[in-house]
């Protein structure tokens, strides 16, 4: 997938006036690529047009206007990118209950340092490959976002469009298996590309 330019960030002037109508693309877009595994596991498959809006929302927010500091942006948030036969996506643990967050996170400690998280196409596994840095097993803490990868090989990419694909977590203390809906992997098809 093409690396984002730092030249199709808009500045915040020309922003706000496209803003509400890209949240409302990105939002429609995002329900075919928000896949739910379980009680608490939430995946988001990122593509160009879900990283250029986090850029563009982060550089508001934070009102960045120094070119330099939105290269540094671009540059990091290009890491979130698919690279060529991958599917690349965000996994939020959503708790609802603060009461809940710190148990929870405690029950899923390890979760991004094993192969606990997969991918299944047809009868081939696909284990996701976390970022490394998000929990740290020694000191019992687990971040709630995690960024993943699935390399998906020629012949499985082949295949993807005919066969059933499904994320299954397979941690001790959460066991989950959610199968992705045709319009979720149409979506996941351009990716991997």
């Amino acid at each position: 997938m093409k690396q984002l330019e730092q030249s199709e960030i808009l500045n915040l002037v020309e922003y706000e006036k496209v803003r509400t109508e890209r949240r409302r693309q990105i939002v429609e877009l995002k329900k075919a690529r928000r896949v739910s595994v379980g009680r608490y596991l939430t995946f988001v498959f990122e593509n160009r047009a879900t990283v250029w809006f986090q850029i563009q929302e982060m550089v508001r927010a934070e009102r960045i206007v120094d070119e330099p500091k939105i290269a540094e942006e671009v540059e990091v948030y290009n890491g979130l990118l698919p690279r060529p036969g991958e599917l690349a996506a965000t996994m939020m643990i959503e708790i609802a209950e603060a009461a809940e967050i710190k148990p929870v996170l405690d029950r899923l400690l390890g979760i991004d340092t094993r192969d606990y998280v997969k991918l299944t196409v047809g009868r081939h596994v696909i284990v996701g490959d976390f970022e490394s840095g998000h929990s740290d097993e020694e000191r019992g803490k687990l971040r709630a976002v995690h960024f993943i990868r699935f390399a998906l090989p020629p012949d499985v990419r082949a295949r993807w469009s005919a066969s059933e694909a499904a994320l299954i977590v397979e941690h001790p203390n959460e066991r989950a298996r959610t199968l992705l809906s045709d319009e979720t992997k149409r979506s996941l098809l351009d990716d991997l590309a």
